[in-house]
């Protein structure tokens, strides 16, 4: 009986401890983890203090890239039109004078104005016949004559000429056709001086391959399998 009361002495002993040290504990994890959630309160305001910083920076970066980028894009835009503006004026002005002469054939044969721009419109050149086939189609809507083949001339600049010459003859009743020749040997002289102009360039364009491809190719071929072979017999 008297070892039998001693571990049981023992038991609650070490059960009132743990009890103790458990109760004892319990405030101490409960500050610990009132400190935790403070102090991660308290680094909240800067966390985000930090993320709005680093969202700001990188929205300014942004920013800066797209004002450096917008007079590139404005520039090479405005390039590509002009580009495809010489384009269209170049074809245009290659196939005026057939276009003018379908217009006098049309005018001699009695047709008005009008008849003479549908008739163009079907059997003309494309690019002209596609700006005619506009002219005829905006008359079918309600536009009239002078205002549809003035914006077809504002539309394509070198159709002014013949616009004029076609809005003259609409409004006076004068004849056409002796414009219309002058403007189609017109543009066949200009068109001829064009292509000789083409013509001279090509000399200029060709040094470009000949010095930097052609000649050493020439060097490369000839001249260093002779060096080569000499040095070989030294």
């Amino acid at each position: 009986m008297p070892v039998r009361t001693a571990a049981a002495v023992t038991l609650w002993a070490w059960v009132l401890g743990a009890g103790w040290g458990v109760c004892a504990a319990c405030p101490v994890v409960t500050f610990a983890r009132r400190r935790a959630v403070s102090a991660r309160i308290g680094r909240a305001p800067e966390r985000a203090w930090r993320f709005r910083t680093q969202r700001w920076s990188q929205l300014r970066a942004a920013t800066v890239a797209v004002e450096v980028a917008r007079p590139v894009v404005a520039v090479g835009h405005d390039l590509v039109r002009r580009r495809r503006a010489r384009a269209l004026d170049a074809a245009v002005a290659r196939e005026l004078p057939v276009a003018l002469d379908l217009l006098g054939v049309a005018v001699d044969a009695g047709c008005t104005p009008f008849l003479a721009i549908e008739t163009a419109a079907a059997w003309g050149p494309p690019i002209v016949a596609a700006t005619f086939t506009g002219v005829r189609r905006a008359c079918a809507l309600g536009t009239p004559f002078e205002v549809a083949l003035d914006d077809a001339a504002v539309a394509v600049p070198r159709l002014r000429p013949v616009a004029d010459a076609l809005l003259v003859s609409d409004r006076l009743g004068a004849p056409v056709a002796p414009a219309l020749e002058r403007l189609a040997a017109e543009e066949r002289m200009a068109l001829r001086r064009r292509a000789e102009m083409h013509a001279r360039r090509v000399p200029v364009r060709l040094l470009v391959p000949l010095v930097f491809l052609v000649l050493p190719a020439f060097v490369l071929l000839t001249v260093v399998p002779g060096l080569a072979a000499g040095l070989a017999d030294l």
